[in-house]
């Protein structure tokens, strides 16, 4: 089967990037070096194709009660202009995906969802529409640019009218882009502060260029999905198929502060509720190599020589200039200060349990 193309596909090739399969796309996962993307990120900007993410839109009278249904989020706290971080759970708690829920009007609502889950989301979605509302997957109408770093506004701010300062972290604003309809958020999925611009296809390739015109002063880069990766594991972000999936549920990953069990009735707050009352046995932890070797994910983690948990996501941390990870362990060994090995091609190596997450950005 054929690779998926972003709108931005020919400008990655023309560019010289190196080009991978990641969830059936072509995509980019460098440019000039992933440690050189990620460094631009932390200390000026850098500019990443998300294009490959979807959307998915929930409009009518009762889109509020749909969304809330579907989502472990309190969406009813949202103003217009306002999105949340979130997630979808089949019955049993594990997770469908985890998402960013934007609130357009009092009747729309826009959902930023995974890449490789986007139809299945969908699916899950519309399966559970018991309320007077539509749903939509609207990944096809929409090209999405990621500008992210300490310049990112300034670099972006050249390019709108919209006053991005008076835009809070976690809100949003419909306008204008280098002449092109945006949804301009400031979201994003590094660590650092950013812009997540959102707009239909026909001028992704414009806007792309005009972004780097504008950041080049700044020293903006381009960023593939390596950088994007060692960012967000840096911050401790989670990501899908890692640190969680549908075995997983949100007290064990460290997010229970985005379940809402308060809220009402949504899909798997059952057994959320049951969890939470009888307790977790392991939990999402963060380490640090001591020994000599790279933690990668999949590698097994062991405490006396007996196997107690995985790694999820690991490697080096460019700005920590350490080798780190995430993974899940039991409680007695998931608090910093533990000693633990690491698996690294049949060698244990040694580790220490350090908190989450590894990098915080200066305020």
């Amino acid at each position: 089967m054929p690779l998926l193309k972003t709108p931005l596909n020919a400008v990655h090739r023309s560019m010289g990037a190196k080009m991978v399969d990641f969830g059936g796309w072509d995509m980019p996962v460098e440019y000039k070096g992933v440690i050189e993307e990620h460094r631009a990120v932390r200390e000026r900007v850098g500019i990443f194709d998300v294009s490959h993410m979807g959307e998915i839109e929930v409009r009518g009278r009762h889109a509020l009660d749909w969304v809330q249904h579907v989502t472990v989020n309190d969406a009813s706290k949202l103003k217009i202009g306002q999105a949340q971080y979130s997630a979808l759970l089949y019955g049993h708690g594990g997770f469908v995906d985890d998402i960013l829920v934007h609130k357009v009007r009092d009747d729309h609502y826009f959902l930023c969802v995974n890449a490789s889950n986007q139809d299945k989301d969908y699916e899950h979605i519309a399966a559970n529409n018991h309320f007077d509302a539509t749903v939509e997957n609207a990944g096809p109408r929409f090209a999405q640019i990621a500008v992210q770093g300490p310049l990112a506004t300034a670099v972006v701010q050249k390019l709108t009218g919209a006053d991005l300062a008076a835009i809070k972290r976690y809100h949003f604003v419909d306008g204008m882009v280098s002449g092109a309809p945006a949804r301009i958020a400031r979201t994003g999925y590094t660590g650092e502060d950013g812009w997540e611009i959102y707009v239909a296809p026909e001028y992704a390739e414009r806007l792309w260029q005009e972004i780097l015109d504008a950041g080049a002063d700044s020293g903006i880069e381009a960023c593939g999905l390596g950088a994007r990766n060692t960012l967000r594991m840096e911050s401790a972000m989670p990501l899908y198929g890692h640190e969680i999936d549908a075995t997983i549920t949100p007290w064990e990953a460290g997010l229970d502060w985005i379940v809402k069990l308060d809220k009402g009735d949504f899909i798997g707050r059952d057994a959320l509720a049951k969890q939470k009352q009888n307790g977790i046995t392991r939990k999402l932890s963060g380490f640090e190599v001591k020994g000599r070797g790279i933690a990668r994910d999949g590698y097994e983690i062991q405490s006396g020589g007996v196997g107690v948990g995985w790694v999820t996501s690991g490697g080096p941390a460019p700005a920590l200039n350490k080798n780190i990870g995430m993974c899940y362990l039991p409680l007695h060994l998931a608090e910093p200060g533990n000693a633990i090995d690491i698996l690294v091609r049949g060698r244990a190596v040694e580790a220490i349990t350090i908190p989450l997450p590894f990098y915080k950005r200066a305020r």
